[in-house]
């Protein structure tokens, strides 16, 4: 077995533990049978979600055996959030997300060999079970007290809006999650990340009560933070999801590419599967190089692909070359230029005009005089092709697959333009 708890540490992937000794001897000795849970409270994963994914994934390949559960019961309530109530969402609804998410896990993990991964449903032990026999089998071993010191918990108490007796119980269903996959599944290790603590605990807790002797850990990973205080996994646009649909992979790739220098270093050491010394290398050519973002493309391409596979991460790249005149748009298919031109500033226009009004239309130029001294100059380009008549007026077969034309001003503002078909 690898030695797994220093590579975490070195990572900043080992927040807290409820005993490090022997959570390292176990994982030593190993293999070690461990969960993490996700519940379905939205169609897709997002990027925050990541860290626990790619941590499971980094702990079978240490030998270890992962338990992904999809929370089709828990999905239900939700755990609470610092200042409001969920929205509920219906039955249906939950059980079409629990589907979505398990397509999502499972090509991060493999299903085959000694360490072999298992996908769960907490709703399979929840859905059978009635209210008395939850509040005789589990409730009974939950002292109100804890469940109140529990961050979230205090916090709602003290909002304006109180916490429900649903939210409240969330605690007791993740920690039978934990009883029962020690039963089933011999499962001793519980992984999540740190803001889910008293969640963790609250299922050692229960375990000890009912399994006397029981040798179990759970073990925290920090909440990735952006050095200038916004939240991680959130780009201008909003959350960024790994269901293409949601967020484009185009989009998806941007997002790495445009990670703060502050924080790369970081996000790399966490999410990549690099070694350390290719790694280290990344970072000692960001302190050296930050204009060349190296680290940035590097982490961009690795998780792209991971995520979205290594076709959709090659023609993403074409894109973001073509796009800055280092390729031929003509040669992207119309999907990946669709998403790409979508990030971009961009106007829908009936009919072709002027080069000079596309780029007022578009906001690449304040005004028309503006627009034309930019052709003067020289810094207008049309599909990488630089304008030089202040009058000139695209023809339509200038089209990208018969509907866009990307405008340029200078090296890097661009914008698209759309033309309405029919």
């Amino acid at each position: 077995m690898t030695d797994i708890v220093d590579d975490l540490k070195w990572r900043g992937l080992f927040a807290q533990s409820t005993d490090q000794d022997a959570l390292r001897k176990a994982l030593a000795d190993g293999p070690v049978t461990f969960y993490c849970g996700f519940d379905p409270t939205a169609a897709s994963l997002h990027v925050g979600h990541l860290v626990q994914v790619l941590t499971v994934r980094r702990l079978q390949q240490a030998g270890h055996r992962p338990i992904a559960l999809v929370g089709g019961a828990t999905g239900q309530i939700g755990d609470p959030r610092p200042t409001a109530e969920r929205t509920l969402n219906d039955p249906e609804t939950v059980a079409n997300w629990v589907t979505r998410l398990r397509a999502q896990i499972e090509p991060f993990l493999s299903f085959e060999g000694p360490n072999a991964a298992t996908m769960v449903n907490n709703l399979d032990w929840t859905a059978g079970m009635s209210a008395i026999e939850f509040l005789r089998d589990i409730g009974k071993h939950f002292r109100v007290s804890k469940m109140l010191a529990k961050d979230s918990v205090a916090r709602r108490l003290e909002s304006d809006q109180g916490i429900s007796y649903t939210e409240f119980s969330y605690q007791l269903l993740q920690g039978m999650d934990f009883l029962e996959l020690y039963r089933r599944h011999g499962c001793t290790l519980q992984q999540g990340g740190s803001d889910q603590w008293g969640n963790l605990t609250a299922g050692l807790d229960l375990i000890h009560r009912l399994e006397p002797g029981a040798e179990v850990h759970a073990l925290a990973t920090p909440l990735m933070v952006k050095a200038d205080g916004t939240k991680f996994g959130k780009s201008e646009s909003g959350a960024v999801w790994l269901d293409p649909e949601m967020t484009t992979p185009y989009a998806f790739y941007q997002f790495w590419l445009n990670v703060d220098d502050r924080d790369v270093s970081s996000y790399m050491r966490i999410l990549s599967f690099k070694s350390r010394e290719q790694l280290e290398e990344l970072e000692k050519l960001t302190e050296e190089r930050p204009q060349a973002r190296a680290a940035q493309r590097a982490l961009a391409e690795e998780l792209t692909t991971l995520v979205h596979g290594e076709e959709q991460c090659a023609a993403v790249i074409a894109a973001s070359k073509a796009l800055f005149g280092q390729g031929e748009l003509a040669g992207l298919d119309e999907a990946t230029l669709g998403a790409s031109l979508s990030e971009l500033p961009h106007a829908k226009v009936a009919a072709l005009g002027s080069v000079v009004d596309l780029f007022v239309e578009v906001g690449l130029a304040p005004s028309k005089s503006a627009a034309r001294r930019t052709v003067k100059e020289g810094g207008a380009y049309v599909n990488n092709v630089k304008v030089a008549d202040e009058d000139a007026v695209p023809a339509p077969e200038d089209l990208l697959h018969g509907r866009w034309l990307v405008l340029r001003r200078g090296k890097k503002n661009l914008a698209a333009i759309e033309v309405a078909v029919g």
